[in-house]
């Protein structure tokens, strides 16, 4: 007969943020804690509220799967010794099987002959395993952890009580001074201490006491009383995930009302006023059909309906306080000119080894002129990038976004419109942050694409310089991040972009500007623009594409970014080919050989010594006189046209010929090859099966 079991870790008010992981961990460890203790189960349901996680297991195995094991022994001539007789090596190790000699038995292996023994090995009773999950709630890790009392575990917060159940019996086990049993907690002011019956009375029992263990179903009833409110009054409520999310991890039993605010609040920025509702009260904001933001918000309250109209009132002062300070902000910011802006960011330090944001400016805008040259910007976009560089962090200065610095850059955009920059400068400033996260939405305009990536580019290289490199979990300033996303936008505007070329144009202007330059740059910039790449395998591998074909893009003498993405992505498809086994198998032995080739030693025409030499060479040629001029799939193809001729070259040619004029003139040729190989990508690390 299977038992249903249950495991609830009782716990004080955890973050909400921890709160979806630690729940999903807590399944997974149950479920391979199971799995490895041979106990088959059906059904798992994980639940998590503020102040529990818990896991519901259906139909667990009433004991173990019983085993039938072969063991290993020491070799025979260890077993037995001159007279034929069991050895203290084979009785200590029969002993130790809990069998004797009799069950001794030879089996070879590899021409050596061992002892073995079968033995059965009859499971153990579900209830003499269940008592370890014990190291199932101990072995919980969690970003931030805590110690208390004087106990010596960290965990995420206190444990107050553990339930844990196998159908109607408890599964005594103890942590620290706390013992399992079969109570939990019901809501912290609605309810009472619940006692389960049984396992399978988890969740009901916990309703009765106004707690909705379910998460999933918490955050169903949340949606159904905003949409309800949304539907009684005509509004339109933006279901924000992350925020529903976040609720529904504060609150044991969710009750949604609505608040309102003076429509006066209505003349700050919209962004404003979502981030006031949203990110710092945790409200959702509420518009008409037409889009327009209303003055109302929709928060939940972790409780039931009583005396609700007390709790929105006071919701309402909160927010309305601090609408306030965003309308005095934003009044305050009105009165301000981007000049003098300008002129307190030049007190305002970046870094100390790098300068302060306004010679970061300075230095954007000389690597902006340059990028914008090499993707072909039209006049009009130039002038508006060099504007653009040239005020795009002013708006770090402002009242506004000091009280609210997630809006930097969104404020720039608005700043910068109301003091009458055109519409092409201000939308930059905004996206010139962009992406935000590693995969958030990208720059739309051509003009913030390019200052996006060369504010990134400009931070990558000058924080390099500065000694300032991401190790492990410790890139304090999201180099990782702002490296990917340069990565992306030039990926998504489908640019040409050399990054060692361009790095070098840009080192060029610094020169001229002595000002600007930074004495790490030169030991760094190899570091640096490795770095770069780096980030381009992190794509590649988002793309799911081959370990070895990544690798060999990566490892091409190419250094346009777009082209070793294709490079890895012309791979990835003709691998998939018959003829792909055949062409980089000829590639490789000619790159290999090619190392022992001399830079001195050129190819002599008149050394050819067979028909497949002259071939060879003629192939060669044709490619190389057009080689340059080639799409990354037609290089590919030149290269897989050459292979026939390759092969042809070593079934009738030993390369490594004793003539030394012979054999120079045939590594020569091989060169060639190799350089036209490596320019393309590193074959060598391609793995052919």
């Amino acid at each position: 007969m299977s038992h249903n079991v249950l495991l609830e870790i009782g716990l004080e008010e955890m973050p909400a943020n921890v709160i979806t992981q630690s729940r999903i961990q807590l399944m997974e460890r149950v479920e391979k804690f199971l799995t490895e203790n041979r106990l088959s189960f059906g059904q798992v349901k994980s639940y998590s509220t503020p102040r529990r996680l818990a896991v519901l297991i259906h139909d667990v195995a009433e004991k173990q799967e019983d085993q039938e094991v072969t063991a290993k022994g020491p070799a025979k001539k260890i077993a037995l010794d001159n007279e034929g007789n069991w050895s203290k090596a084979a009785q200590g190790f029969v002993r130790g099987q809990g069998l004797t000699p009799e069950n001794i038995y030879f089996k070879e292996l590899k021409g050596v002959e061992y002892v073995h023994v079968d033995k059965f090995i009859p499971g153990k009773s579900a209830m003499d395993i269940l008592p370890q999950l014990s190291e199932v709630v101990t072995s919980m890790t969690f970003p931030v952890s805590m110690h208390w009392a004087d106990h010596s575990l960290k965990y995420i917060r206190p444990i107050h009580w553990i339930a844990a159940m196998a159908d109607e019996k408890v599964i005594p086990f103890k942590v620290l001074d706390v013992e399992t049993s079969n109570t939990s907690r019901g809501h912290r002011f609605l309810g009472e201490d619940v006692v389960f019956e049984t396992a399978l009375d988890y969740e009901a029992a916990l309703s009765e006491q106004f707690v909705v263990a379910d998460n999933e179903k918490r955050t169903a009833l949340i949606v159904s009383q905003i949409n309800a409110l949304a539907e009684k009054h005509q509004w339109t409520v933006p279901l924000d995930e992350e925020l529903l999310e976040e609720i529904t991890n504060i609150v044991e039993y969710p009750t949604a009302f609505y608040g309102t605010f003076d429509e006066s609040y209505l003349a700050i920025p919209n962004e404003v006023l979502m981030t006031s509702m949203k990110d710092h009260q945790r409200y959702f904001y509420v518009m008409n059909q037409e889009k327009d933001i209303l003055p109302y918000f929709i928060s939940v309250r972790n409780g039931n309906a009583d005396h609700i109209e007390n709790v929105a009132k006071g919701n309402e002062k909160v927010l309305v306080a601090r609408l306030d300070d965003a309308q005095f902000f934003f009044e305050e910011d009105k009165k301000l000119s981007i000049d003098a802006c300008l002129e307190k960011l030049k007190s305002v330090t970046f870094h100390e080894k790098i300068g302060s944001l306004y010679e970061k400016m300075q230095r954007t805008g000389l690597f902006a002129e340059v990028i914008g040259k090499q993707i072909g910007l039209t006049e009009q976009e130039m002038t508006d990038l060099k504007r653009a560089a040239d005020i795009y962090k002013f708006d770090l200065v402002t009242n506004m976004v000091d009280e609210f610095p997630e809006l930097q850059g969104i404020m720039g955009e608005k700043y910068a419109l109301l003091f009458g920059e055109t519409p092409a400068v201000a939308q930059a400033i905004r996206e010139h942050y962009q992406p935000i996260s590693s995969e958030g939405a990208l720059p739309t305009s051509r003009v913030g694409a390019v200052l996006a990536v060369a504010d990134k580019l400009d931070s990558v290289m000058s924080l390099f310089a500065a000694g300032v490199v991401p190790t492990g979990s410790n890139d304090p300033f999201g180099l990782r991040r702002q490296a990917y996303g340069m990565i992306r936008i030039v990926v998504d505007k489908q640019w040409s972009f050399p990054v060692r070329t361009i790095w070098a144009n840009i080192s060029s202007q610094l020169h001229e500007k002595p000002e600007l330059m930074l004495s790490g740059y030169a030991e760094t910039q190899a570091d640096a623009l490795s770095f770069i790449k780096g980030r381009i395998r992190q794509l590649l591998t988002s793309l799911q594409l081959n370990y070895g074909v990544v690798d060999a893009a990566l490892g091409s003498t190419q250094d346009d970014i777009l082209q070793i993405i294709e490079i890895a992505q012309v791979l990835e498809a003709e691998s998939q080919l018959e003829t792909f086994k055949s062409t980089i198998e000829a590639v490789q032995r000619a790159i290999n050989l090619a190392e022992k080739a001399s830079d001195e030693t050129s190819i002599e025409t008149d050394k050819f010594e067979t028909a497949s030499e002259k071939n060879l060479y003629d192939a060669v040629l044709s490619v190389k006189e057009r080689y340059a001029d080639f799409s990354v799939r037609e290089r590919y193809a030149a290269l897989s046209n050459l292979a026939p001729s390759i092969h042809e070259f070593f079934e009738e040619n030993m390369v490594m010929a004793e003539d030394e004029t012979v054999r120079n003139n045939r590594l020569s040729m091989l060169r060639e090859i190799a350089q036209f190989a490596l320019s393309f990508a590193d074959l060598d690390k391609l793995v052919i099966k």
